[in-house]
Order: C-alpha cells, then structure tokens, then sequence
C-alpha cells in the first residue's frame, strides 16, 4: 500500500471568531431520529461557510426564561460573556449547509436521548433565536487518495453527508456507518462512485466490539492510496483508530479520528471530561506521527484530531 502524502484537515489560522444571533425558520423531521433546523435573516450576514465538508459551528440555547441567548467575545484566550450576562448552554455542531444568497443556515440534530441542545431543538418554532459562533475546521479530499473510506455511527451522519458532496468527479468512497435501523438510511444519499454500507446497531445493547468496529475489520482493504476519516462513539473510534494503524497499515497522516460521544457519559459529563483523546494512543509508533502537527480547538487547547464533535448526543444511557 502506498503511503499518503498529507492531511485532510482544513487547518485555519486562529483569529476572533464572529458570532451571530438569528431566528429560527423552519425545522423538518428528516427521518425519526434526524432534525434539522434552519436558521437565518439579514444577522447572518458575513457568516462564511462552505469552503470545506465537516465545518464546525458552536450554538448558544437560549437561558430559561430568555428570549435570545447571551453571546461571547472568542478568542486565542477562550469565549467572555458580558458582566452579568446569563451564561447560555453551548454545544458544537456541524454546517450541514449554508446558502449565502439566502442567508440560510442548515443544522442537523441527532434526536439521542434527552438534553438542553436537543430539548430547545424539539420544542422550537419559527422565531425562536439561536446563538452561532464559527465556523472553524473543514475537511478536504486528498488529491492524492485513491479511496476515501469513511467510517461513523448515527451522530456523525451530518458531517458525512458533506463530505460526499465534496467528493470530487471520479472519486470514490466507501461508507460504513452504525443506524439504529431503516429509516435512518434515508438520511444519506450516495452520488457516483460511493458505496454505503449500513451496520445495525445491536439491539441487545452497546457492547464492545461494536457492529461498526467488526464491519472496519471484516472489510476486504481497497486498493490504492486510502484515506480515512473515522467519528462517533469514543470507544469505538479509538478501536478502529488502532485497527487501522497497527493492522492496516495505514498512515496517520492520512487518518483523521474523532470521538463525539462516550457510552454510558451524559453530554455534560462528557464535555467536563474534555472528551477522549481518541489519537493519544500508538501516536509515537504511527507512520508519519512525527510530521503530524497538534490541532488547537477554538480556546486554544490541543483539539483530538481536529475533529468537530458535531451532533453529539445530549444524553447517553447506558443499556443493559
């Protein structure tokens, strides 16, 4: 197998990032366990999206009883409220697209479980006000990848279907993705050279290996140069993570891996934690790790990967 020559990842440089307040336009179930939310109006103007797939924006929920959320200053030195502001809950999430001619603004929900993000996304109507800071990161095909194997659970389906409208002509991809059932196969669609291959959930309950991780270790390996892109459940990626290094061959440059949520953490817990370092391990003996340079977040801490933890589940219930 031939070794790749860079990385995907969009890497911008650090500066203020802007933020905006705008009203809700519509949301539409797009599948039982899939929302989106469309925001937009003249306040997101100078709102710069679309450059790259998997760009992340972080949104701010309006506090109890408040009509609009407060916004912060961000950054090189982290986010700073007003005096006496109340502090809104904030989560990340992906750009699942953006039109600049009408203004409009596209974000997926992962109806997972209970939470303050997905709570306001069910219970919202047109008008209702949402905060937006970003984007930040990007993903870009590899010129030089022959193969584009992308690999994520039900929460990474956002940033997945970007990245196959941005495969380019010719190109080819192979999707393995983890849903809990049918209907949730309608949320992607396959253009031109891709190939989906969906793994169900296991309906006993989470267990390790996962069905996603033994569908990555069943797979005939492509060939030609491949490039891989691996998100979802922490766990699971830091397995697939490793399978792919140590088994596979693969150059860590050409990997870029993300854990969005941990089994068995609430969001909360999960973002006090700062998330798994799902590349921590094997980063010494991995081919290229040495020219592999950190990826800072947007508070300046090192950033997993430089993955986006878009559409991460608000709760996470350990099932038994």
């Amino acid at each position: 197998m031939r070794r790749a020559e860079g990385s995907t990842r969009e890497r911008r440089p650090r500066a203020r990032i802007e933020t905006y307040l705008a009203p809700l336009l519509r949301a539409t179930a797009l599948t039982p366990r899939m929302l989106r939310l469309r925001v937009g109006g003249e306040t997101l103007r100078g709102f710069t999206a679309g450059r790259a797939a998997d760009e992340r924006i972080k949104l701010f929920f309006p506090a109890p009883g408040e009509r609009a959320p407060a916004l912060p200053e961000i950054g090189p030195t982290g986010m700073r409220y007003p005096e006496g502001a109340a502090i809104p809950h904030a989560r990340t999430y992906t750009v699942r697209s953006f039109d600049p001619a009408t203004l409009e603004l596209d974000v997926d929900f992962v109806l997972h479980g209970d939470g303050r993000a997905v709570d306001w996304a069910r219970r919202a109507r047109p008008g209702d006000m949402l905060g937006i800071a970003g984007p930040t990161g990007g993903w870009i095909p590899a010129q030089e990848a022959d193969v584009h194997l992308v690999v994520g659970d039900a929460t990474a389906l956002p940033a997945i279907a970007t990245m196959l409208e941005r495969i380019p002509a010719g190109g080819r991809a192979l999707v393995i993705c983890e849903v809990a059932d049918a209907d949730e196969e309608h949320y992607l669609e396959a253009p031109a050279g891709t190939e989906i291959r969906w793994v169900r959930s296991d309906p006993a309950g989470w267990r390790a290996p996962t069905p996603l991780e033994r569908a990555v270790r069943e797979l005939a390996w492509p060939e030609g140069v491949v490039h891989a892109w691996v998100a979802g459940e922490a766990s699971t990626v830091r397995a697939v993570r490793r399978h792919l290094l140590r088994e596979r061959g693969l150059d860590r440059r050409a990997l870029d891996a993300s854990g969005y949520w941990r089994h068995g953490m609430t969001v909360e817990q999960w973002v006090a934690t700062e998330g798994d370092d799902v590349n921590a391990e094997d980063a010494d003996n991995a081919p290229g790790a040495a020219d592999t340079p950190a990826v800072v977040d947007d508070n300046g801490a090192a950033a997993p990967g430089g993955g986006s933890r878009s559409a991460a589940p608000e709760t996470v219930r350990t099932r038994v």
